[in-house]
C-alpha cells in the first residue's frame, strides 16, 4: 500500500506506513547501489543538530515556540533510537548527503503531525536556517566526535592499561630479543610490551589533539560559507545550544568557506585512525609470532584457547583474536584510503564525498573500538608465558657475545658467534674456550639479565 506524497519535482508514491516523504523515496528510487545505509550516530548527531538548530531559531524569533518544542521533542525520539528504520537512502548517494537531510526532515516533519497534530514543513520549518551544505559537515564532525570520546578512545585507554598490567607482571622475564626476525640482544619482556603500551598512549594523544578541530562546526555557513537565509548570530546561539545538549564543548569554525568546500579535519582524524590501527596490527602480529608453534614455532606464550583451529586436524588452537584484530585493522586501512581520496574532491565551495567520509570514518572508529577490547580481554590479559622454552632459546643464543666487543673486538666475536651456531654450543662454552677470559668473568658478562640495560 502507498500513499501520494509530492515535493518540487511532482507527485511520488511513498509507502503508506512511511515516516519519510516524497524526496527520501526520490533517493531510495535513485541510489540502489548498497544495502549500506548511514550509521546510528550519524542519525543522532543530525537529530541532536535539528533540534539544537529548533531551539536556536526560536530563541531568534523565527520559529514558533511550540513549534520548535514539537521539532526537540520529536528529535528526541531519534536520539533515544525510535525510527532508525525510516532512514533507507544508501550511503552512495548525493555527495552533499542532501538526501539524507531530507531524510530527517521529512521523518521529523510526519512524526510531529503524528504525535501534536502539526503541519510543520521539512524545508521551511525543519530546515530553517539551514543547508544540506552545512549540516551534513557538522553532522560529520558531531558524530566522530561523539564516538571518540565516548567509545575509541575508551577502549584504547583499556587496552593500554591491560599491556601496562601485563609489562609490571613480565617486567624481570628475560628473553631473546628479535630484529628481522633473527636473534638479537636480549630484553625483558616487560621492555618490550612497553613498547606496545606507549603506541597505544600515543594514538590516545593523537586523537585528543584532533578533537579540538572536530568540536568546530560549520552550521551557519548554509549553501556556500556566506550564511545567506541565516541570522548572523545563528551559529555562536546553536553551538551553544548544541553544546547544551551533547555536553561537548562545540563552537563554530573560525572558516565557514573551509568548513563546507574541505574535510581536512575528516582526512587528520582517518590518518590518526589508520596509524592507530598500524599499532594494533603490530601487537597483534607479535603475539601470532611468540604464540605461533607450539612445538615447530617460536612457542614463547599461550594465547588463551577460544575454540578448536581445524575442521580436519584435532588439537588444533589458533590465535584468533589476533587474526581477527589484523582483519579489523585493514579494513580501517582500507577506510583511510576511501576518506583520502574522497577528501580530495573538495571543488570551490562544497566537498561533493560527504556521506562516504562519514560512513568510513564511523565505521573505523566501531571497528577500532571493539577490537582493542577484545585484543585486550582475549589476548593481552589472558596469555601464558612458557619460561622453559624462552630460557632454552636464551642460553643457546651467541648473539650474547655482543657484549664482549670492548673486551675482544668485534671480529673475534663475530668468528666465535659462527662457531656457536655451527657447533650448537652455548657461547660461553666456546668463549671460555677460545678465550683467556675465566668462566667467572663469562658468566657476569654474558648474564643475559645485565644485558637488557646500557652498559656500564
Amino acid at each position: 500500500m502507498t500513499r501520494t506524497e509530492h515535493d518540487s519535482l511532482g507527485q511520488v508514491e511513498v509507502p503508506e506506513e512511511a515516516l519519510y516523504g516524497a524526496q527520501t523515496q526520490r533517493a531510495v528510487n535513485n541510489f540502489q547501489i548498497s544495502d549500506r545505509r548511514m550509521p546510528a550516530p550519524f542519525l543522532v548527531a543530525l537529530a541532536q543538530i535539528k533540534a539544537a538548530c529548533a531551539q536556536t531559531n526560536a530563541e531568534l524569533g523565527l520559529l514558533e515556540e511550540e513549534h520548535s518544542k514539537a521539532i526537540i521533542a520529536a528529535c528526541d525520539r531519534i536520539v533515544a533510537g525510535e525510527f532508525h528504520e525510516q532512514f533507507p537512502v544508501d550511503v552512495f548517494q548525493t555527495g552533499s548527503g542532501t538526501s539524507s537531510n531530507m531524510n530527517m526532515n521529512e521523518v521529523l516533519s510526519h512524526l510531529i503531525e503524528k504525535d501534536a497534530g502539526l503541519k510543520l514543513h521539512p524545508n521551511d520549518h525543519i530546515n530553517m536556517s539551514q543547508s544540506s551544505n552545512d549540516v551534513i559537515p557538522t553532522a560529520l564532525h558531531l558524530s566522530a566526535l561523539s564516538e571518540l570520546q565516548l567509545k575509541l578512545i575508551p577502549a584504547l585507554r583499556h587496552l593500554k592499561n591491560a599491556i601496562r598490567r601485563k609489562s609490571s607482571d613480565l617486567k624481570d622475564l628475560v628473553k631473546t630479543g628479535r630484529t628481522h626476525l633473527m636473534d638479537a640482544m636480549p630484553v625483558t619482556m616487560g621492555q618490550e610490551l612497553s613498547g606496545w603500551q606507549q603506541q597505544i598512549k600515543a594514538s590516545v594523544e593523537r586523537l585528543e589533539q584532533t578533537a579540538p578541530r572536530l568540536a568546530e562546526l560549520a552550521q551557519g555557513g548554509t549553501a556556500v560559507g556566506t550564511g545567506i537565509n541565516s541570522p548572523a548570530t545563528f551559529p555562536r546561539l546553536f553551538c551553544r545550544n548544541l553544546s547544551a545538549r551533547t555536553g561537548m564543548t562545540l563552537s563554530p569554525a573560525p572558516n565557514r568557506f573551509t568548513a563546507l568546500s574541505s574535510q581536512d579535519t575528516a582526512l587528520e582524524l582517518s590518518a590518526n585512525l589508520r596509524t592507530c590501527a598500524t599499532s594494533m596490527i603490530k601487537i597483534a602480529d607479535d603475539l601470532r609470532w611468540m604464540n605461533s608453534g607450539p612445538l615447530a614455532g617460536l612457542g614463547e606464550i599461550e594465547l588463551e584457547a577460544l575454540q578448536p583451529g581445524s575442521s580436519i586436524m584435532p588439537g588444533k588452537v589458533n590465535p584468533v583474536i589476533p587474526e581477527a584484530v589484523l582483519m579489523t585493522c585493514m579494513q580501517v586501512c582500507g577506510n583511510d584510503t576511501t576518506v583520502a581520496l574522497s577528501a580530495q574532491r573538495s571543488n570551490f565551495q562544497l566537498n561533493v564525498m560527504l556521506p562516504v567520509i562519514a560512513y568510513n570514518l564511523l565505521d573505523s572508529i566501531a571497528l577500532l573500538s571493539n577490537a582493542a577490547e577484545s585484543l585486550a580481554d582475549k589476548a593481552i590479559r589472558s596469555f601464558k608465558v612458557r619460561e622453559d622454552v624462552i630460557n632454552a632459546a636464551l642460553s643457546r643464543n651467541p648473539i650474547l657475545v655482543t657484549a664482549l666487543n670492548r673486551v675482544i673486538g668485534y671480529e673475534k666475536a663475530a668468528a666465535l658467534a659462527k662457531q656457536a651456531y655451527a657447533e650448537g654450543r652455548p657461547i660461553i662454552d666456546v668463549v671460555e674456550q677460545e678465550t683467556d677470559l675465566s668462566r667467572e668473568e663469562l658468566e657476569q658478562m654474558l648474564d643475559p639479565a645485565q644485558l637488557t640495560g646500557p652498559s656500564a
